[in-house]
């Protein structure tokens, strides 16, 4: 099997790369980043030595980054599922929504996760309160951007909603999503329903118990 992914089934990141493999039902073959398997650790540090998960090797190259990942699959490995959509434009709109979600979801999601797991006269309550005024602000926007969306782009599954699904999924365990965003909440549990995700979601429950801030007993 030419490819291989180095992941862990917890990380948002990693779930994104998933999902889009999963809507394609590509075969691959999981490479589990953990303190149990050395062998794979040290492979994983000599092909990216900045070790930041996902990784994809396809033969003996190695894909770095989970939005070049899945343009990369699209190129060299397409399915029926287009995930960037070919006009240009179009195209625009789909990769900016997954920089929207990397960048003003998952990463002030990310910022009280691993404040909490510093000590406690190293915690940052500036940086953490920042980062959920920015996730309020990001849902803000995205109740209008959804309005009369079946996805994030339009009425097609793409690039952005593999962005979103984890992004999503995780940030209302931190800051919750309020009622009054209604077309988020509805978007989210979309995401849910959806059966790349639903994998995805289902193959990292063992693992909720490590979730730092505690883990919802839903989704």
């Amino acid at each position: 099997m030419s490819l291989q992914l180095f992941a862990h089934p917890f990380s948002s990141y990693c779930q994104k790369v998933l999902i889009a493999l999963y809507e394609n039902d590509t075969p691959f073959r999981m490479r589990l980043l953990s303190p149990d398997d050395p062998t794979t650790a040290d492979e994983f540090q000599t092909l990216w030595p900045l070790q930041r998960f996902p990784l994809l090797l396809d033969g003996e190259r190695p894909v770095m980054e989970s939005s070049i990942i899945i343009e990369y699959l699209q190129q060299h490995h397409a399915g029926p599922v287009t995930l960037i959509p070919e006009g240009s434009e179009a195209a625009l709109e789909v990769r900016m929504l997954d920089r929207f979600f990397d960048l003003y979801v998952m990463t002030p999601m990310q910022k009280p996760v691993f404040d909490s797991l510093r000590p406690a006269e190293q915690r940052d309550a500036l940086g953490v309160a920042e980062a959920k005024g920015l996730l309020e602000r990001s849902y803000a926007w995205l109740e209008e951007k959804l309005a009369g969306r079946a996805w994030a782009a339009g009425e097609t599954f793409s690039l952005a909603d593999c962005a979103a699904a984890p992004a999503l999924f995780y940030a209302d365990w931190v800051h919750p999503i309020a009622g009054s965003f209604g077309n988020v909440l509805a978007y989210r549990q979309r995401l849910l329903a959806r059966p790349s995700f639903a994998r995805a979601v289902d193959e990292a429950r063992m693992y909720r118990p490590l979730f730092p801030l505690g883990a919802p007993d839903r989704d």
